[in-house]
């Protein structure tokens, strides 16, 4: 049986991005540079008329973009003003964890964020303070495992990185490595142009001279 070749994400952190880290921060004991631990996607479809078909949409197209079986998430308590119940079935999430979180990390980062209309890069402060990142996603038409003739339902999502860092500038450093595109990522600023000395009088009277 042929063993699956490992993301090149993956190889790249091991390579690379552990080298990199160490160097910047000074780490002295390998199990001190943070790595990513898992990854949560999370899709929350309300409770409308229409939920129960929502709910099916969400759950396929998490597992078409993930690879793996999503679980349906369920309300803890009910709510009057939504017209939510205690148990009902409001949304869809995955844990990823290994070769299948690199293989998603990999084509969220290098196929998908790009396709974003006017991208600019993720927003550099949605950190909790404990080292992990959550990147709202909205909807599932960026991914290119999607037919988007075939979308029957624009679902949002809720992307959570979990990471082994201690402070949010340590998970940015293990991110930004990643290949993670920070919006403020500092861009080469183009040379400035240099104006010329607007000619005097007295200038142009020795220039004919």
């Amino acid at each position: 049986m042929a063993t699956q070749q490992e993301p090149e994400l993956l190889t790249d952190y091991r390579s690379r991005v552990i080298p990199a880290l160490r160097e910047k921060h000074g780490y002295k004991n390998l199990h001190e540079i943070p790595k990513v631990v898992k990854v949560v996607i999370n899709s929350c479809i309300g409770a409308g008329a229409d939920s129960k078909d929502a709910l099916e949409i969400a759950k396929s197209e998490i597992a078409l973009i993930s690879g793996q079986r999503p679980v349906a998430t369920i309300s803890k308590k009910a709510i009057s003003n939504f017209k939510l119940r205690q148990g009902q079935a409001i949304g869809a999430k995955v844990t990823l964890r290994g070769r299948i979180m690199y293989e998603f990390l990999q084509r969220l980062i290098m196929t998908s964020l790009p396709r974003i209309r006017d991208f600019r890069g993720v927003p550099a402060k949605a950190f909790d303070g404990n080292g992990n990142y959550t990147l709202g996603v909205p909807d599932q038409s960026i991914f290119p495992e999607v037919e988007l003739d075939k979308i029957k339902r624009n679902i949002g999502f809720d992307v959570t990185i979990v990471t082994t860092a201690r402070t949010n500038a340590e998970a940015k450093s293990l991110l930004s490595e990643l290949g993670m595109p920070f919006s403020d990522k500092a861009r080469p600023q183009a040379p400035k142009k240099v104006e010329e000395p607007e000619a005097t009088e007295e200038a142009a009277k020795e220039a004919t001279a």
